[in-house]
């Protein structure tokens, strides 16, 4: 497999002014402006250490660093993969998607993701938000297991992201972490940011550093080592809720990226610990609320039981 490449660059006094991306199209020699694009949409893009967005101004003086991946295939291919589909309609489709299953392509990944097999289900999506991520609205990290709302039409996927940025939509995770946390409830604020050392890694960054996230967080159980919680999006920064609590010296099982040094489990364990178990949006076209839930999986019910059957449970 290709590695990705590091490009470091300076911003002179002709780009002062330019949006990130037509300046990078004019700088980086072989990329397009759309690879550009999602390069930075996915956070591979840093001007003076903060991930910005496509159409970030430039001063002139920045440092931008690049990192390129290597590209995954230009046509997204439909593959008939079963999707357990909480709720469709002509407009939107909600699935629950499995621990393990990547939500569209990436470096190193091209096939049995899941928008693939949104393809193979609805056909038209294609085009809608992306090519190679058809009505993706929101994503899940690999292992983390839950819902996610997939758009089948260009006025529904439009509708679902002004939604999303402005904070109207619910999301609520399931996370078993490690340690017994103390507070019974408590608010997250940190900026969240590319971590300037483990590039496929992010990590609280200090102010003007990160991009602002927070994160709501209830205590469900506690048990001798571990602790059950609630988490609750304010802002959908990538890793949010997994670098967030593992700041509090919590991380979530089984996420070998921000808890390492924890002990290993006596049980197997697939994934990391961190269930998508609500979502709540307004439907883009009749404009009423809905609602959806989806039961804890087999996987954090056998890790719940161990540790209920292994230690005293108290709330």
């Amino acid at each position: 497999m290709t590695e990705s490449t590091q490009t470091r660059l300076t911003v002179d006094e002709t780009g002062a002014g330019m949006r990130l991306d037509r300046w990078l199209a004019t700088t980086v020699p072989g990329l397009s402006r759309a690879r550009l694009q999602v390069l930075i949409e996915d956070g591979h893009v840093c001007v003076d250490g903060v991930v910005r967005k496509a159409a970030h101004r430039l001063q002139g003086g920045e440092g931008v660093d690049v990192e390129i991946p290597p590209a995954p295939p230009e046509e997204l291919r439909p593959e008939p993969i079963a999707l357990t589909i909480v709720h469709e309609d002509d407009d939107v489709l909600v699935v629950d998607k499995p621990a393990g299953m990547v939500v569209h392509p990436g470096a190193g990944v091209s096939h049995g993701t899941l928008a693939a097999a949104v393809l193979a289900h609805a056909p038209a999506t294609a085009g809608v938000g992306g090519p190679r991520r058809p009505g993706v609205v929101h994503r899940l990290d690999k292992g983390t297991s839950g819902l996610l709302v997939v758009a089948k039409t260009p006025a529904a996927y439009y509708t679902l992201v002004a939604q999303l940025a402005a904070r109207t939509v619910t999301r609520e995770y399931l996370a078993v972490v490690h340690g017994r946390v103390a507070a019974n409830e408590g608010r997250i604020e940190a900026p969240i940011g590319r971590d300037p050392i483990h590039r496929q890694r992010m990590a609280i960054r200090p102010e003007g550093k990160g991009r602002r996230a927070i994160t709501r967080f209830r205590v469900l159980e506690r048990f001798a080592g571990f602790t059950l919680v609630e988490a609750r999006l304010e802002t959908g920064r990538t890793h949010q809720i997994r670098v967030h609590l593992a700041s509090l010296g919590h991380p979530v099982v089984g996420d070998e990226a921000y808890g390492r040094g924890r002990p290993r489990l006596p049980i197997a364990f697939e994934g990391v610990a961190l269930h998508a178990a609500r979502l709540a949006f307004v439907h883009p076209m009749t404009q009423k609320r809905m609602e959806f839930a989806a039961p804890v999986p087999p996987r954090m019910e056998r890790l719940l039981s161990h540790v209920r059957n292994t230690t005293s449970a108290t709330v």
